[in-house]
């Protein structure tokens, strides 16, 4: 899960005055980067939230701010700086979505013991910062095995249990839409020394750094065969509006609630 930084969004300060502010908080799978770099004009997954609930004209107008960031873990959010100096002072945020474990599981010391924990402590910043906010954890999207996503799932599953908070499963709809195709979600990175020589140089618009990365199926043709053609299981831009489709459902019906 690589690092990058993007300021995702639209500028919570501009855009709030009479809109409901939803804040997105998680990994590379919530912001996206890859695909930013790679079609930077989007829509992302903050524009797939927003355009979806924007078509009910009866539902309020929102402001979708992604504050997701490349290799971050709930820890390294809450100790590393990056909670109090890009996340606490956000204007009027109505919604709060959190999505981690998938970093968590593989950095954070002790997982097993400290993760559940971890997100109580998130919570428990969230309330403070954000007393009005509706938090929602959420579970990670299919992307190791069954069994380990299930254990990191739990883990949320029983920190919002805890914290009297409802739970957002986005992982079944997403592994629903999986059966449709088992790569169809997922962009291909791999590196291109690990492509055939002699396609080394036709290749090279897809190219970026030392890696071949295609946001879809069009060059499956060729390298299907390439060992670890698809194991990179980042959302492509296919994955990102499954996310932001079911997304926009759980969030249109806390919206029509608050209406009456």
């Amino acid at each position: 899960m690589a690092s990058a930084v993007f300021a995702a969004g639209s500028d919570a300060r501009a855009e709030h005055a009479g809109k409901v502010q939803i804040l997105l908080l998680g990994d590379s799978t919530t912001i996206g980067s890859v695909c930013r770099q790679s079609q930077p004009a989007g829509p992302h997954l903050e524009d797939v939230v927003r355009l979806l609930l924007s078509a009910d004209k009866d539902l309020p107008a929102v402001n979708v701010i992604n504050q997701g960031r490349d290799g971050e873990l709930i820890h390294g959010l809450l100790t590393g700086g990056r909670y109090d100096k890009e996340i606490a002072k956000l204007p009027g945020i109505d919604y709060v979505f959190f999505r981690y474990g998938l970093n968590d599981r593989a950095r954070r010391a002790d997982f097993e013991k400290n993760f559940t924990q971890d997100c109580k402590d998130l919570v428990a910043r969230l309330r403070k910062n954000f007393p009005a906010a509706v938090i929602i954890p959420t579970s990670v999207i299919p992307y190791t095995t069954k069994e380990s996503d299930e254990k990191v799932n739990k883990m949320i599953q029983m920190a919002a249990k805890d914290e009297g908070l409802a739970y957002f499963d986005l992982y079944a709809r997403y592994a629903a839409e999986l059966a449709h195709g088992p790569d169809m979600l997922n962009y291909r990175r791999t590196p291109l020394k690990n492509l055939p020589e002699k396609d080394r140089a036709w290749v090279k618009p897809f190219v970026t750094g030392e890696s071949v990365v295609v946001m879809d199926n069009r060059l499956d043709a060729h390298f299907r065969a390439v060992p670890g053609w698809f194991n990179d299981r980042h959302p492509n831009p296919a994955g990102y509006h499954v996310i932001g489709d079911e997304t926009a459902k759980y969030l249109a019906k806390l919206l029509w609630e608050r209406k009456k």
